[in-house]
């Protein structure tokens, strides 16, 4: 599991700019990213122990969400060689041996592409494919359609990794005006360092930073209201 480290002042400045302390669920989505076997299962390409650490409270507050009436959005890293969809040729060497192994895990129908089993998926859950780092980059917008028909004002950003997808996400989202919580224990990187080192920056300047058990909390506390 992550060592956590978010330096006081840190959590104090950010309060400035993005402090959430309740939720109203009705207007809430939860976003997991990429909890797909290709980054969660262990022997995978881009598996982890920190992403398996993860499971538990991303599958908690997808419970929990959907116990308040809230939505679950599962979102999906996908390769693709059809342009527009397509990396850049310059971004990644294809013939390095790993980059293929992962270009080839996370196409569309590869087991290592969809959702790890461990994670709690459940009927009426939204699924989305994404072809780059920001869970915006759907194509034709579904995700930002899909919170602006519900609608939904507040993001619980959860899942990997923390210091690429999920803090492009929280970026994007809040360039796009929606409030951001990122969930830190249901997130994951590579490293402690990277990890903490995205959740200070996210706290400094575009989200709000709070634990599993403090946003469980807060979501049974809308629900008793």
């Amino acid at each position: 599991m992550h060592r956590t480290e978010l330096p006081d002042w840190a959590v104090e400045r950010g309060r400035g700019y993005n402090d959430f302390p309740s939720l109203d669920p009705l207007r809430t989505a939860l976003v997991v990213i990429d909890m797909q076997a290709a980054f969660v299962g262990e022997g995978e390409v881009f598996g982890n122990a920190h992403a398996r650490d993860a499971i538990a409270p991303c599958n908690a507050l997808a419970a929990a969400m959907r116990q308040a009436g809230g939505t679950v959005i599962w979102m999906r890293q996908t390769t693709s060689d059809e342009p527009p969809l397509a990396m850049p040729l310059w971004q990644y060497d294809r013939s390095d041996p790993f980059v293929a192994r992962a270009i080839a895990a996370l196409r569309q129908g590869e087991a290592s592409h969809d959702l790890d089993p461990a994670m709690a998926r459940a009927t009426g859950d939204l699924v989305l494919d994404k072809y780059r780092y920001s869970a915006f980059s759907c194509p034709k917008q579904a995700l930002e359609k899909a919170l602006r028909n519900l609608p939904v004002e507040t993001l619980l950003l959860t899942g990997t990794l923390t210091n690429v997808c999920v803090e492009s996400t929280a970026r994007e989202a809040n360039m796009r005006s929606w409030k951001v919580i990122v969930v830190s224990d249901a997130c994951a990187a590579a490293t402690d360092e990277e990890h903490n080192a995205a959740l200070m920056n996210l706290r400094l300047n575009f989200a709000d930073v709070r634990g599993s058990a403090e946003v469980l909390e807060m979501l049974s506390e809308a629900v008793t209201v």
